[in-house]
């Protein structure tokens, strides 16, 4: 089964540039184009596709603001922001919109695919810049708020901390000697216990708390 993209950029030789690489991908198929936001809310809500590459910087309404809309009525859309911006001003707010991908427009084209895989199969795929801004931010905030982590089992500590390393379902479950279906659900009571709303969100979550250090 192909995996299908909405791609959302107002520059038309980048998407177009984009469209014709992923083409020639034979289990991709791009199924729309989005000049703008709004356009991209709308599109993903009628075409539900399984990832969206969303632009930052774009008229009308911005990718951030497209982001939360799309995951506010569809929570489990996968949104991988693709832009030129690396400062903490973009990577903050998009992964605070509910973005599980942030990546830079200078990606090679194979790595690029690499990451829309990876993201498809549970996995966050942040560019080691976004990763390093997000960690500084997180950890230099004021951790006076007491964490809410009592809610957690031991073994679901374990699995937040095994997140937080950036390791897949399977190499936790080897590490911690269970079973992937039962990560699975640790996983799942993790994030819901927390209020996140995936695994990205669940390893800042670790940072800012001290449960792993940066």
């Amino acid at each position: 089964m192909k995996i299908k993209i909405l791609i959302a950029d107002d520059h038309h030789i980048v998407r177009r540039g984009l469209v014709f690489f992923l083409k020639t991908q034979k289990d991709i198929e791009v199924i729309g184009e989005a000049k703008n936001g709004q356009e991209a809310v709308e599109m993903t809500k009628t075409l539900k596709p399984d990832l969206v590459l969303m632009d930052l910087d774009m008229p009308i309404m911005d990718g951030i603001e497209a982001t939360k809309q799309i995951k506010a009525v569809l929570p489990d859309m996968k949104i991988m922001i693709l832009t030129s911006f690396s400062d903490q001003d973009h990577v903050i707010p998009a992964i605070e919109a509910g973005a599980a991908g942030y990546q830079l427009k200078d990606i090679e084209p194979d790595e690029l695919v690499r990451t829309i895989k990876r993201m498809l199969s549970g996995e966050n795929q942040l560019h080691p810049k976004a990763t390093s801004h997000l960690l500084s931010h997180l950890t230099n905030k004021n951790r006076d708020s007491k964490s809410p982590t009592e809610d957690l089992t031991k073994r679901e500590l374990e699995v937040l901390v095994e997140i937080a390393k950036g390791k897949s379902n399977k190499e936790i479950a080897s590490s911690l000697f269970i079973t992937e279906k039962t990560v699975k659900t640790h996983v799942s009571n993790v994030l819901a216990k927390l209020s996140l709303q995936d695994r990205t969100q669940a390893a800042l979550f670790a940072v800012k708390h001290g449960i792993i250090e940066n």
